[in-house]
């Protein structure tokens, strides 16, 4: 090493070997600090279980339609009001909960390129404690349209999941859970949707006011019959959304102008002769259609109706309105028991909601939405009393409930 010449030689040095052992001591200081502090350590990958689903635990789908995005399914915790967990799902897409609530499907559709491509029809299985998906199968089509609860069902026992579908015309294709595959497609022309009954059946409603009622055999291989008439559909309609408990066949369907149709699903369909919801509140029917502009009472909404099965009630939004407004958030949810077919309470709700929804259990607790702000409200099921209320959750809101009732 030469150094640079100098009047003082020595002194220069010095100099520069003080300053060479000083910056060795700083690099020893720095490299002790390091040695002190904790080593970054590899991302380690895992999953959380959520707790066993409970009776309030609740699946919320918004579907966002509204804004054109893509939609989501909420796992939602109910005596808490907070959200647990949420899996992403296309536009426009239907949700079902396996009898056992260990499990749920999402029926979607995407494209290969986003607005334009291949399209993609599916149907995801995701584990319900871990919101793992563990199958996700292609499907021949399925009804893209404003998602309806009974687009998609699923069988008593969660052997088979229906999906109704209109390509070219209307048809339910029946999925083995087991397998994952679509074992064939029924034909249903002229019907809609699906409403299944015990473990290998299911029913539709059709445009000439009757159920076409479909049997899958031993062999595989469907059947169908149809229920005599009994609505008038240019007159009356039926709201598609009516409630039906798939373990029994039981279903409750209801009409424009509030008559109820109770009905014993099945190869033989056996309708009832239906009472007035609003004769059972003590007030005069409403008009059908021939006197569309009389204002009264009557129910609406989307997800308009729900049944708690074991306490034979039946709660339904109700609003004041002339016939076709039919569409029209209910101000207020009616509660009946379908048994005496009388009115046992009304309650006033925060806010009209188009939706309502209410748990199993021995304390049920009921759901309601805002379509404008997205706020979900939780409330007392016997009082009407709010208990929680979660902010801007979704525009377009369908609730699943387990055991997947009501």
């Amino acid at each position: 090493m030469t150094f640079p010449h100098s009047r003082n030689t020595k002194s220069s040095r010095a100099a520069f070997l003080r300053s060479l052992l000083g910056g060795v001591a700083l690099l020893a200081a720095t490299a002790s600090a390091r040695a002190d502090e904790p080593i970054p350590q590899t991302e380690q990958s895992d999953i959380a279980t959520l707790a066993p689903w409970s009776p309030h635990t609740i699946l919320v789908v918004d579907a966002v339609y509204q804004h054109g995005k893509d939609g989501r399914a909420y796992v939602v915790d109910a005596d808490k009001g907070r959200l647990l967990g949420m899996v992403q799902a296309a536009y426009n897409p239907n949700v079902v909960l396996s009898p056992d609530a260990s499990h749920f499907f999402v029926g979607e559709t995407t494209w290969e390129r986003g607005n334009r491509g291949e399209r993609n029809d599916l149907l995801a299985e995701y584990e319900s404690s871990t919101l793992k998906i563990v199958a996700d199968e292609k499907l021949p089509s399925r009804a893209l349209v404003t998602p309806k609860r009974n687009n998609l069902a699923i069988s008593a026992d969660g052997s088979h999941v229906y999906v109704y579908q209109m390509s070219p015309g209307s048809a339910v294709e029946v999925v083995d859970t087991a397998s994952h595959k679509v074992t064939q497609t029924v034909d249903v022309p002229g019907c809609a949707l699906v409403y299944p009954w015990g473990n290998s059946g299911f029913s539709s409603l059709c445009a000439d006011g009757t159920l076409a009622n479909v049997s899958i055999g031993a062999d595989g291989k469907p059947s169908m019959t149809h229920s005599a008439a009994f609505f008038e559909p240019d007159h009356d309609g039926i709201f598609e959304q009516s409630p039906s408990v798939t373990k029994d066949g039981m279903a409750w369907f209801i009409s424009y102008t509030g008559k109820v149709y109770e009905t014993k699903l099945g190869a033989d369909a056996v309708v009832s002769k239906p009472w007035s919801l609003q004769e059972g509140a003590g007030m005069k029917a409403a008009p059908d259609s021939s006197k569309p502009f009389e204002v009264t009472w009557r129910p609406g909404g989307w997800q308009m109706s729900a049944l708690h099965k074991s306490s034979h009630e039946l709660y339904v939004l109700m609003h004041k309105g002339p016939f076709w407004s039919h569409k029209e958030a209910g101000s207020e949810v009616w509660v009946y028991d379908t048994e005496t077919h009388k009115r046992v309470r009304r309650m006033s709700l925060p806010t009209p909601s188009p939706m309502v929804g209410v748990t199993q259990d021995d304390h049920p607790l009921m759901f309601t939405t805002d379509e404008d702000t997205g706020d979900f409200y939780i409330l007392d099921a016997k009082t009407g009393k709010q208990v929680h209320k979660m902010k801007a959750l979704g525009g377009s809101l369908i609730f699943t409930v387990a055991p997947g009732e009501g």
